[in-house]
């Protein structure tokens, strides 16, 4: 609900006949301007009645905490981690002085946020996994008492962290308020990340298929009466004069294989072995504007025109045998070039023959190990810009049909816009607007050498997970500043600036930075890291938390990943190589035969 103020929620579930439990819930700022602050409990329990009357129907809202005065009765959700759940404690019995322990269970140990409705479910489980211990390890209590620990506590991490998430969407609804009804309902449900697109299929698969529909309509291919809808990931996606025939990349993927910066056989097979396995949008990896900019002797470049016709084979190879579109990545290694192949000593200097460095500021990368480099002067940041203006018109000439610009993990242009890694006390350094100065310069003239009908993204650190450097609120900043300056799209990865870095993994756990950066920014992403699996894509698409999902690892593991991944969820209007037809069949079959037999076991 949202008023003059801002949005309010209401969780509300009944608990008996005619009763219900109806909690009120409101950002601290919502929660301020409205004056509730300076209110008595009746009166701010008068205005809740007042906000959600449409949906009280004339019933009044009851307070199960009249001794608490005023707004007092308004909390910030207590959320409790607790590394420990057993204390043992040396105490004086009857039997002499004893190990007593104090084992915790629910709330005490832990909460879950209401609106997934966890609480007691995880009070009831942690009192049978108890039980079931202590039954089963009779004579060895400490043994037990760790089990339950051990057990319980991954299991509590699930629901917490899908308790935060969905903590966070009701905490950003203002964020979702512009999604159409249909889509805001599927990021309503799908919040937690507990609940997939597939998940959704088992509880209302006509619901979805409906939905499935809309959202193939929405990108121009809906389907024909009576026919299947495509999965979300397989819907097809518009970016300037390109059209991609689904949402999935072949993510950008250093391979360290090329002589010279000159891509051969190998990255020919890689490329095209990829595109042919069903992706839409095929990515080179980082491919240098310079000899200097390279991160590794291996690594490819687009310098000088030898580079360019080979990678012009490459291209010709793609468009002539796939559906696929490819594209090329342009970036410079900044303080993190000059470094050994990627399966020796990552990161580390060449033993000999190492190349002087440039970055925004003279802080080596792997202090006491990393070469330092120098900090540019006004001629480098020229002769830099015009080398990646350069390696854009080649890139044109070679038939690329995107440009990504490499604006992340701390390479170049990286780190100019990072605090950690930009110290400079000129126009360039401080504000995030002066850090961002440099990169959008970069960014302006690769866009003016760049086919006006032809899109360009960016990739960017959305977070740099270090105290001090780049967060999700910085992203969404700089975001808005490469959507003015004309980016298509926001490739949203993260890290990989500083060697202190503390990442949070889990599946899809850079993805919320790319839902920030479309939803807040208004401009489309690309999510990336830990996507593996047609339920991750599709539920990224169909939630409009992302337009187009990159995988790197599952591609090095499956050429085909899309093709295999959609006849595993049953999807068969998919197109494949007619030299591959037979394949398709099989595969088909050998996914039908194992459902088959997976519900027999059930049985």
């Amino acid at each position: 609900m949202q008023n003059e103020h801002g949005w309010f929620q209401a969780h509300a579930y009944r608990f008996e006949d005619g009763l219900s439990t109806f909690i009120v819930e409101t950002p601290e700022e919502t929660w301020q301007s409205a004056g509730i602050e300076g209110m008595s409990q009746e009166d701010g329990i008068a205005y809740c009645e007042r906000l959600f009357a449409l949906w009280l129907d004339g019933h009044r809202l009851i307070s199960n905490a009249k001794h608490i005065r005023g707004a007092a009765i308004w909390i910030r959700f207590p959320r409790v981690i607790c590394p420990h759940w057993v204390r043992w404690n040396r105490l004086q019995t009857p039997r002499g002085e004893r190990d007593v322990p104090v084992v915790l269970m629910g709330d005490a140990a832990h909460t879950a946020h209401f609106s997934i409705g966890s609480g007691t479910k995880l009070a009831l489980e942690d009192a049978i996994e108890l039980a079931r211990c202590l039954d089963g390890r009779r004579g060895d209590l400490r043994g037990a008492l760790q089990h339950y620990e051990d057990v319980r506590s991954v299991e509590v991490l699930k629901i917490q962290n899908a308790a935060r998430n969905s903590t966070e969407w009701f905490e950003n609804v203002r964020r979702y308020a512009n999604l159409e009804p249909e889509q805001f309902a599927y990021s309503l449900l799908t919040r937690s990340q507990r609940i997939s697109h597939e998940n959704l299929r088992l509880r209302d698969a006509a619901w979805l298929q409906g939905y499935e529909a809309w959202i193939a309509e929405r990108a121009g291919a809906g389907p024909a009466p009576g026919a299947q809808a495509p999965l979300p990931m397989l819907t097809p996606f518009q970016a300037r004069s390109v059209r991609l025939a689904n949402r999935i990349v072949v993510s950008p993927m250093a391979m360290y294989s090329c002589v010279d910066g000159v891509p051969g056989e190998f990255h020919l097979v890689h490329l095209g072995a990829r595109a042919l396995g069903g992706a839409g949008l095929v990515m080179v990896e980082m491919t240098c504007t310079s000899p200097d900019a390279r991160i590794t002797p291996g690594c490819p470049g687009l310098w000088n025109d030898e580079q360019a016709g080979a990678f012009g084979r490459i291209v010709d190879f793609v468009h002539g045998n796939s559906a696929a579109r490819i594209g090329i990545q342009l970036g410079h290694a900044g303080r993190k070039g000059s470094t050994q192949l990627g399966w020796q000593q990552m990161d580390h200097p060449l033993p000999e023959g190492n190349w002087p460095l440039l970055s925004a500021s003279a802080l080596p990368y792997l202090p006491g190990v990393s070469q330092t480099p120098r900090a540019m002067t006004r001629a480098d940041m020229d002769r830099v810009r015009e080398d990646f203006a350069a390696a854009a018109r080649r890139a044109a000439r070679a038939g690329f049909d995107w440009l990504e610009l490499h604006c992340a993990h701390g390479y170049l242009l990286s780190s100019f816009i990072s605090p950690l890694t930009n110290q400079r006390d000129d126009e360039y350094g401080g504000s995030l607007e002066n850090r961002l100065r440099y990169p959008l310069e970069v960014f302006r003239a690769v866009r003016q050498a760049w086919p006006a009908e032809l899109p360009m993204s960016v990739r960017i650190s959305a977070h740099d997970w270090v105290e001090g450097g780049i967060t999700a609120d910085d992203a969404v900043e700089i975001a808005r500043h490469f959507k003015a300056a004309g980016a298509d799209m926001i490739d949203c990865s993260s890290g990989q600036v500083s060697p202190d870095q503390q990442p949070v993994y889990g599946r899809m756990y850079q993805t919320p930075f790319a839902d920030r950066v479309r939803n807040e920014a208004g401009i489309a992403t690309i999510a990336v890291g830990a996507i593996f699996e047609a339920d991750h894509a599709n539920g990224i698409i169909a939630s409009g938390r992302a337009d187009l999902c990159a995988l790197a690892r599952p591609h090095l593991a499956d050429a085909a990943w899309t093709l295999r991944e959609a006849a595993r969820v049953g999807y068969r209007d998919v197109h494949w190589p007619d030299q591959y037809v037979a394949g398709k069949r099989q595969l088909e079959t050998n996914f039908e035969r194992a459902a088959m037999l997976a519900q027999l076991d059930i049985k």
